[in-house]
């Protein structure tokens, strides 16, 4: 990837991909969890797969495996653009893999090229939850670059009046509960078999 300014970011997508699994019931495409940071999108992400027997991936783990460096180290070298740019060729290049469950970070949907080819191959689930549950959740790692010398509740107050109103272009949505995840997972692969029942009807002959 090339970057004119600052220096191009070490985000290849062509180092990314998931492997492969088999299973019973399974969705025919990737399904896709969005939601600010804190909404349990890799937690949630992974027992999902499970459960569907499907791969579990994680976009900010495969750039960072593919950068060499963390996401905060990418951001403080390169820049949240370059971050950005890297991360629309990753999720771009995943979308184009075998059915997978992808955990994205915060600010991927938000890109308008990841939101169209999501909903051209993929079933988008936005993991819902309140302001008070993710200031819980955020306050356990201290990694967020966007939590970075801000005021945690006014910084995701921002973000979720920036992105409340794009994630509720995903076709599904569960409320991300303070509760066991299992709950959270049974809610969803109830809301995917609905959604994908439903789906296949209207394109019957």
């Amino acid at each position: 990837m090339t970057v004119p300014s600052p220096p191009p970011s070490p985000i290849e997508a062509n180092e990314i991909g998931p492997a492969g699994a088999s299973g019973s019931w399974q969705p025919d495409r990737p399904i896709v969890l969005v939601g600010l940071m804190g909404a349990g999108k890799s937690s949630i992400g992974r027992r999902l797969a499970q459960r569907l027997d499907l791969p579990f991936v994680d976009a900010d783990k495969e750039i960072e495996t593919a950068a060499g460096c963390t996401i905060e180290e990418i951001f403080e070298r390169f820049g949240e653009a370059a971050f950005r740019d890297g991360e629309r060729r990753v999720i771009l290049r995943l979308l184009d893999q075998p059915p997978h469950v992808l955990a994205t970070g915060g600010g991927a949907f938000m890109d308008p090229a990841v939101r169209a080819r999501v909903r051209e191959v993929g079933v988008s689930l936005w993991l819902h939850a309140d302001i008070e549950l993710l200031l819980k959740r955020v306050s356990r790692r201290s990694n967020r670059p966007l939590l970075k010398g801000g005021d945690p509740r006014a910084v995701l107050e921002r973000l979720i009046g920036q992105r409340y109103p794009i994630y509720a272009e995903a076709d599904i949505r569960i409320d991300s509960a303070d509760a066991p995840p299992e709950q959270t997972v049974q809610k969803a692969v109830d809301e995917l078999q609905r959604f994908l029942a439903a789906r296949s009807r209207s394109m019957a002959p």
